[in-house]
């Protein structure tokens, strides 16, 4: 990993752990404040409901622009939307705060991976450094919220307040605001790439146009499965440790294994990407995913469940790099912002409606059946992984 790639990714953790940081400081505000949960729901989804309508935009802007434009609008925002929660820490705000820092994550990710596999050269580079680059969100998401809960606990003592005052969530809410400002300066000294420019005379292209391409709707599908086990997942454990009688902290330390199976998994994946072939490391993680599913709630013991876990993240957490190497083979060049957002458009989606969709297939058909049904969709799925390669454009 050279000195570049390095700067981008830490200007990438900057700016996730910003909105990472707020997605887990908002609500324990507004639970503090007497919101309900179904309250608190819907500012949680306010952080994914802006990626869904601004990804298409941000990427055809970053197709236009480049990276350096794109990621100082999405630092500016990020840095007001927490600047106002620390001005006026109310629920209102709080929502608008969610909006601008999540849509702000979402549209400097998409310039940054644009950016990024624009300048990798063949497959098997594109593999490594989007490896290095799926390191970002593992380290932003445990960065952010970790270092806004220290503030919430203990920034208040320092003003002659207690613990998760209202000083501590301003003085977390600030911590938020600065960290985009790193972000631009991690990125303002990257050199931009010369413009890619589309075929003049041809029809104005849509970007509903990118899903005319098989290969594109194959490798939309099974991202849209796999995401849908990390969020099933997510939900449903919490679910099965309940009924299973396991303390809060168990049931975080099975999920917790979860997430640091999956980091780990792609700090390795660099180093052997040469020998890796996408539709293979994705068609196993589906079949290892559909396995883990099946079996996950038979498992009779905590231990079992943490190792049921793991494993899983290990398998789901091999996918993303994969998949943004063959987006970025499978998609002209001069699209490859639009694609990316239409990718994210469709994760986000998932993410703020399959919840929804969770609980009310959980309460008719039990947590184990949805355990079940949702492996055996991604098994099935495995199929169309074995069939995706990079179509005839390749990569340049």
């Amino acid at each position: 990993m050279n000195w570049a790639l390095a700067r981008l990714i830490l200007g990438q953790i900057c700016i996730h752990a910003c909105m990472a940081g707020m997605r887990m400081a908002t609500p324990l505000l507004a639970l503090r404040e007497g919101y309900s949960p179904a309250a608190v729901g819907v500012l949680l989804a306010l952080f994914s409901l802006t990626q869904v309508f601004l990804a298409l935009p941000a990427g055809r802007y970053a197709d236009r622009h480049g990276l350096k434009r794109p990621v100082r609008h999405a630092v500016v925002f990020a840095s007001a939307g927490a600047g106002l929660a620390v001005a006026f820490p109310v629920f209102p705000v709080l929502c608008l705060a969610a909006l601008m820092t999540g849509g702000a994550s979402g549209a400097a990710v998409i310039a940054l991976q644009r950016h990024v596999g624009r300048a990798a050269e063949g497959a098997t580079q594109l593999r490594q450094v989007f490896s290095w680059l799926a390191i970002g969100p593992a380290v932003s998401n445990f960065l952010g919220p970790f270092t806004a809960g220290l503030l919430i606990d203990h920034a208040g003592a320092l003003v002659g307040e207690g613990a998760s005052s209202t000083a501590g969530y301003r003085a977390a809410f600030l911590l938020m605001a600065v960290l985009p400002l790193a972000t631009w300066f991690w990125v303002r000294a990257t050199v931009e790439l010369p413009p890619v420019i589309a075929a003049a005379g041809g029809p104005r292209a849509r970007a509903w146009d990118l899903l005319d391409d098989p290969a594109f709707r194959r490798l939309l599908l099974v991202n849209w499965l796999l995401s849908s086990c990390w969020d099933v997942h997510t939900f449903v454990v919490p679910l099965l440790g309940h009924e299973r009688g396991l303390s809060a902290s168990v049931i975080g330390t099975i999920l917790g294994g979860f997430a640091i199976a999956a980091a780990v998994i792609r700090v390795l994946m660099p180093f052997v990407a040469s020998r890796l072939k996408e539709s293979v490391v994705v068609a196993g993680a589906m079949v290892a995913s559909a396995v883990l599913f099946g079996i996950y709630p038979l498992m009779p013991t905590a231990l079992a469940l943490g190792i049921c876990s793991v494993l899983l993240g290990l398998a789901l957490g091999s996918v993303q790099p994969m998949v943004m190497s063959l987006l970025h083979q499978i998609t002209p060049h001069h699209r490859h912002g639009e694609a990316l957002g239409l990718r994210l458009m469709a994760i986000n989606g998932s993410s703020v409606l399959m919840p929804v969709l969770f609980g009310s297939a959980g309460a008719l058909i039990g947590v184990a059946g949805l355990f079940w049904v949702v492996g055996a969709a991604v098994g099935a799925g495995a199929r169309l992984a074995w069939r995706m390669d990079a179509g005839p454009r390749g990569h340049g």
